[in-house]
């Protein structure tokens, strides 16, 4: 008699804990932001497809910008539509294609006709300086937005806003910046001023956060550098930015989980606290 009871309040016990569990993730505290917030492929470059939206999942995040090594540049329509399905199985959309280096115009031509196949509006690409008037060319005959990925003081194309703003300003208006804000403070600049002066030009942002103001800076969990992100989150609404704040996260590539956690959970809790 004892053990029967023991076992119904066991299962009684295991019941009740079952119903106290909520089916499905609460809202993300950014919903109503003209913002998303959303997650930069390369993050993802030691893992596959399926890891990465299993991540995704679990943070909530649900817009992805699609590197090759996920979705191959000669990928098949068939591949295309498979990929997508397994996006939207997991209530993840594909927003942008990149970041693509571009060196020839041929490759600019693979790459715009990759995209267009994929289904996306918006290139983050990385061209020589001197294809930048064939990117013109081909953003006029195809539409799409294209977003120059900057990269601080480690290489020497592209290193902050400033350098890309000088070299599209008389382009067409669809020719602006990924404005990877980490990268942007590497190399001495302010990315909180830096969206407010190229507004216009800021198709997509990364995120992240460094340790210093200089080459020898390293990326850390999004709260635990240099970068004022409570700003930059003001910034963005004052400038009314509605596109993707994609996380980046370069720290422990390995082994990234818990500090894609901690970067795009702070990120959010900075969102919230700032309203």
């Amino acid at each position: 008699m004892k053990k029967l009871v023991f076992l119904l309040t066991g299962i009684l016990v295991s019941l009740l804990i079952h119903a106290q569990q909520r089916p499905d993730p609460q809202p993300a505290p950014d919903t109503f932001e003209k913002f998303k917030v959303g997650m930069a492929g390369y993050t993802f470059v030691k893992f596959d497809l399926d890891k990465t939206l299993e991540i995704m999942q679990k943070c909530d995040v649900r817009y992805l910008c699609i590197k090759d090594f996920h979705l191959p540049m000669n990928s098949t329509d068939e591949q295309i539509a498979a990929f997508h399905a397994k996006l939207k199985a997991k209530n993840v959309t594909g927003y942008a294609v990149g970041p693509i280096y571009m060196r020839s115009q041929e490759e600019i031509d693979k790459a715009f006709e990759y995209a267009k196949r994929v289904g996306v509006k918006m290139i983050v690409g990385v061209p020589n300086y001197d294809l930048l008037p064939y990117v013109d060319k081909k953003v006029k005959e195809y539409d799409f937005k294209y977003a120059i990925h900057l990269h601080g003081p480690d290489m020497p194309l592209y290193p902050d806003a400033d350098d890309v703003w000088k070299n599209v300003k008389d382009l067409d208006p669809r020719i602006g910046m990924c404005l990877d804000i980490g990268h942007d403070r590497r190399n001495g600049k302010d990315p909180v001023k830096d969206l407010k002066k190229y507004r216009s030009r800021v198709f997509d942002v990364h995120i992240k956060d460094v340790t210093g103001a200089t080459k020898q800076g390293y990326s850390v969990e999004v709260g635990r550098g240099i970068l004022d992100i409570p700003a930059f989150v003001k910034m963005l609404r004052k400038v009314g930015y509605e596109g993707v704040c994609s996380l980046e996260h370069e720290r422990n590539m390995n082994d990234p989980f818990l500090g894609i956690a901690e970067s795009i959970g702070y990120f959010r809790g900075v969102i919230a606290a700032t309203k």
